[in-house]
């Protein structure tokens, strides 16, 4: 399916998580997407270790894509971070209705979208997104379903919202997973402010993990912690773009460290992970971080590159098109254009290929396809991407 958009928006993320956004252009009558059916482009190419791979797009013409997800009947589902949600198939690409109203501003918008387990059932999804408050604004997450001709959003309510609400438009996040026994786990940056991320009255720079319906599992790590948010799960992070379970049931995250220092992280219950108090970067302005790169009561990333590569999303290979891959991390980076594959050993991993080529720039989200194949979205040209051995 390739299926371009007439409506372009052409904007720009600074090679870091600091956010700039250059002109944009729009040339459709507001709310309008129209769309055409166009023959295939002919396949690029990518060099991997598994061979020659072809890509071709799926999707073109996308204003600054975040995220994606696959319907099991073949759709794609498309947020947009300036609050809109494409329902992409049979060629055409339509905006979906009753999508929650967003805080567009800097790094804030309509992020993630994941579908629920049982949403062949249910037609229930997920949708993190920046929700303004009084005070600023707050990483929140929704649950609505899926309309079955996937034109709106029913039963749209809040699961979650980021408490307190923080000013600017940085580090909202913002993943959301669900694990086999249908809790959440959203993933929160700091929001700007760093010392937030250590303090566990305040939701900023954790990762939190809630019930299918919102409410708190008992087996959270602070639920009977006085003056801790119940919500928290983990925390010390700094911007965590990318969440991902593994083949053994694992929860890792991505997240964007300062200059230099990006990390993965494997999460456990309880960890701080210890920004701004240790981090293996140092500050935009060239100030060392906190304490150095270790101490105690903190704990190690599995991995982290510096320079920064401003990592985002985050999959586990479970697929049969390239079995010399699986279980391995593959993680798009924002900032130098390629596919990180890294391989898991316990609780680290070691970056073992940089997949690159024409149609890898700042890649922002990255999913395994039914197929096997492996799908990307790319902000540089806002086209959805699909890569597989022919």
């Amino acid at each position: 399916m390739y299926v371009p958009i007439f409506k372009k928006r052409i904007s720009y993320e600074a090679g870091t998580d600091m956010a700039h956004r250059f002109s944009a252009i729009s040339y459709l009558i507001a709310g309008l997407i129209a769309t055409i059916i166009a023959p295939m482009l002919s396949a690029k190419t990518l060099d991997t270790s598994h061979g020659t791979a072809s890509v071709r797009p799926l999707v073109t013409g996308l204003k600054t894509p975040w995220a994606f997800a696959e319907t099991p009947d073949g759709a794609i589902l498309i947020t947009e971070r300036e609050g809109q949600l494409l329902y992409v198939t049979d060629g055409q690409a339509m905006p979906v209705k009753g999508v929650p109203e967003v805080f567009d501003r800097g790094q804030g918008g309509l992020l993630d979208v994941t579908l629920a387990n049982d949403f062949a059932q249910s037609r229930r999804l997920f949708l993190t997104y920046s929700k303004r408050q009084s005070g600023g604004a707050s990483t929140a997450l929704a649950a609505a379903n899926l309309s079955r001709d996937g034109t709106a959003l029913e039963n749209l309510r809040d699961l979650f919202v980021m408490t307190p609400a923080a000013t600017g438009g940085f580090h909202f996040g913002s993943r959301v997973v669900e694990d086999a026994d249908g809790a959440l786990y959203v993933t929160i940056g700091d929001r700007g402010t760093r010392m937030l991320a250590q303090d566990l009255a305040h939701h900023a720079g954790s990762v939190v993990r809630i019930a299918s319906g919102g409410e708190v599992p008992d087996d959270n790590p602070f639920v009977a912690t006085e003056g801790a948010l119940p919500e928290i799960y983990s925390y010390g992070h700094r911007n965590p773009q990318g969440a991902a379970f593994d083949t053994r049931g694992q929860l890792w995250v991505v997240e964007h460290g300062p200059r230099g220092g990006d990390e993965v992280n494997l999460v456990t219950p309880g960890t701080n992970y210890g920004w701004p108090l240790i981090g293996y970067g140092r500050h935009y302005s060239g100030a060392k971080v906190g304490l150095g790169t270790s101490a105690p009561g903190l704990a190690q990333p599995a991995h982290y590159w510096d320079p920064s590569i401003a990592p985002s999303g985050m999959v586990f290979y479970d697929g049969e098109m390239f079995p010399d891959w699986r279980g391995d991390a593959l993680i798009g980076s924002l900032k130098f254009d390629y596919i990180s594959r890294l391989r898991p050993s316990g609780t680290r991993m070691a970056e073992v290929e940089q997949i690159s080529g024409a149609t890898t720039g700042r890649v922002r989200d990255i999913q395994v396809a039914k197929d096997g194949s492996i799908w990307f979205l790319s902000v540089a040209d806002g086209s959805l991407y699909r890569m597989a051995r022919d």
